[in-house]
């Protein structure tokens, strides 16, 4: 059960106050100009509040007093942008009213009730009473001392409660628009589109250097040969070379956010990735049709990467079997097919985190993957259109 002096306790409770005391000032300055028309502060706001930048203003300093703790996050409550539609002003206009009255409330009980306490207690010490009330409805002084700490209890209620109100009021005028949520939503999958992107790419490339050198690795073991352990080392150091620079561009696409994607690896450099796979003793039989420097920008990157955790998945699950790779660039697509024969061991892959990026990256460039059993071979099949991506 929430205990009902936690408020009291609670920074955003006064953050709330000043907030609500903030516009008494520009009162104060009006009614010092022209006492005799108190309503003109309430013209000026509706002429305000149809300014754009005027929600702008009020958003961040509505964040910033009521409520801090949903400063800066992407799904705060209190919008922070200026007005794009004439709702947006509108509602700008209706909360600089209803500020208004808060703060009139707020601000005099903050000066009535505690000069109403120092009244009571001066009364109750033998002080002449400031007004007659205190003498015709109280009387004795000792109920004055009694009831002395009565205005301020009630002063801070009135904080706690117009407070709640003014967060709500704000909440409700100053929220995001429908156009604001649907811009958040879309910058939310972006980011997460990105992430899904960049854990693919570390996925594919050092899962594919990680494969590589751990057969490396176990094959110089187990041989006796010095000749061969030092070829293992070398494949083991070039593949490792050719990992971090594929982790560099990563991790440039997550330092600096406007990194050309143009710096990924394409399929102009299959044939490192192919002799990367023989040197791990792969068997491969390799047949490349048309010319793949005219690929389109997006399909070659990703092409690669298909091919990559394609032969990765025949190194992890089939070493040392005979494999098959095909790719076939068309006029409006470009075909990769990769085929090597069972194992005799049930280890095939099923559905990894591989095979769903390599139909991921299919199905964002509106492309076809099949991989699966066939007649006793498994076969990688992917078919990317080049003729409505640039």
């Amino acid at each position: 059960m929430r205990h009902p002096f936690r408020p009291l306790a609670a920074p955003v409770t006064y953050s709330r106050w000043l907030h609500l005391l903030i516009p008494c000032a520009v009162v104060s300055v009006w009614m010092f100009v022209s006492f005799d028309t108190p309503w003109m502060p309430c013209v000026f706001a509706v002429l305000a509040g149809l300014l754009p930048a005027i929600r702008l203003a009020e958003g961040v300093q509505a964040q910033l007093l009521l409520t801090p703790g949903e400063r800066g996050r992407a799904d705060a409550s209190i919008s922070a942008a200026p007005s794009v539609s004439w709702a947006d002003r509108w509602c700008t206009v209706a909360w600089l009213e209803v500020r208004l009255l808060l703060a009139t409330a707020a601000g005099f009980a903050t000066v009535w009730l505690p000069a109403t306490t120092f009244d009571l207690v001066s009364y109750s010490i033998g002080a002449e009473p400031s007004t007659d009330w205190l003498t015709e409805f109280l009387g004795a002084r000792w109920l004055c001392a009694l009831l002395a700490p009565l205005p301020l209890l009630i002063l801070l209620g009135l904080i706690i409660l117009c407070g709640e109100v003014a967060t709500a009021a704000a909440r409700r005028l100053l929220g995001p628009s429908s156009s604001e949520r649907l811009t958040a939503l879309e910058r939310r999958t972006e980011q997460l589109l990105e992430r899904n992107r960049i854990a693919r790419e570390l996925h594919d490339s050092i899962g594919h250097a990680l494969t590589v050198a751990v057969i490396q690795a176990g094959a110089a073991r187990t041989s006796d040969s010095p000749e061969f352990t030092a070829r293992a080392l070398a494949v083991i150091e070039e593949t490792g070379r050719n990992a971090l620079d594929d982790l560099e561009r990563v991790l440039k696409v997550l330092r600096e956010s406007d990194a050309p994607v143009s710096s990924q690896s394409t399929m102009s450099e299959a044939g490192r990735l192919l002799e990367s796979a023989r040197a791990s003793g792969a068997e491969l039989d390799v047949e490349t049709t048309g010319r793949l420097d005219l690929l389109p920008g997006t399909v070659s990157r990703e092409g690669y990467r298909i091919l990559q955790e394609s032969l990765t998945n025949v190194l992890r699950h089939a070493h040392g079997v005979p494999v098959r790779v095909r790719i076939a660039v068309r006029e409006e697509e470009l075909e990769l097919k990769v085929t090597n024969p069972l194992p005799a061991s049930p280890c095939t892959p099923s559905g990894g985190r591989g095979l769903r990026g390599i139909r991921e990256r299919a199905a964002l460039l509106g492309g076809r993957a099949r991989a699966g059993p066939h007649k006793g071979d498994w076969i990688v099949q992917v078919r990317l259109p080049t003729d409505r991506i640039g």
